[in-house]
């Protein structure tokens, strides 16, 4: 579940929107500035111990790089709420309701935080908190965002397709959060590399029949 809340990881896995609903990456992508603020600034501010810092290792279960600092807050529950809000009120309001598995796996990604021992439950429910107002935020430059962004032949599209290419590489080469994690990196990776392809396609299609 980190790798919901890892930006190679949610760039992978949502390449496939980038060909059927692009808005929907401009979506997250609008409210990672503000996500990003918040977990630099809250991390600086408040440099709260993490778990295993405070508690005897023998004690608890760690999964992965053992952490000791900048504990609040919970930068990837903060990202993983962020793009969840952010697709989840770029949708229609009738068609919401459909998409309520967003929070389930924003929530399951924070609860994994807890799991392997990088994160308390408060820093869980802040970087929730603040990944959701990363959201609504994002809402506002969405708005802004012309229609020519959405067309595939779009330079600006375009861009986040090889940030998107740029992902898949960092998925397949190394396990990002832990070295378990990497088969499902890969899959993630190929899924992307396809979708990819295919946007690829559709953009030089595009191109041609603008010319």
């Amino acid at each position: 579940m980190s790798l919901l809340g890892n930006a190679w990881g949610v760039l992978g896995l949502t390449a496939p929107l980038l060909v059927l609903a692009p808005r929907l990456v401009w979506a997250w992508l609008c409210a990672a500035p503000f996500a990003i603020v918040f977990a630099r600034v809250g991390k600086a501010l408040i440099e709260s111990p993490r778990p295993a810092a405070v508690v005897d290792n023998s004690q608890m279960r760690v999964v992965g790089e053992l952490l000791h600092n900048v504990s609040m807050p919970s930068g990837h529950t903060l990202t993983a709420f962020a793009v969840a809000a952010g697709m989840y009120f770029a949708l229609p309001v009738a068609r919401r309701w459909r998409h309520a598995w967003l929070w389930v796996l924003a929530a399951g990604t924070g609860l994994s935080r807890i799991a392997v021992g990088a994160h308390w439950p408060g820093d869980v429910a802040v970087g929730a908190c603040l990944g959701l107002l990363a959201g609504l935020l994002g809402q506002s430059l969405l708005a802004r965002l012309g229609p020519q962004h959405l067309q595939p032949q779009a330079w600006s599209l375009r861009a986040v397709a090889l940030l998107m290419a740029v992902a898949a590489y960092h998925l397949a080469s190394a396990g990002l959060d832990f070295a378990e994690a990497l088969p499902v990196q890969r899959v993630v990776a190929l899924v992307a590399v396809a979708s990819l392809l295919v946007f690829v396609r559709q953009s030089a299609k595009s191109a041609l029949q603008a010319v």
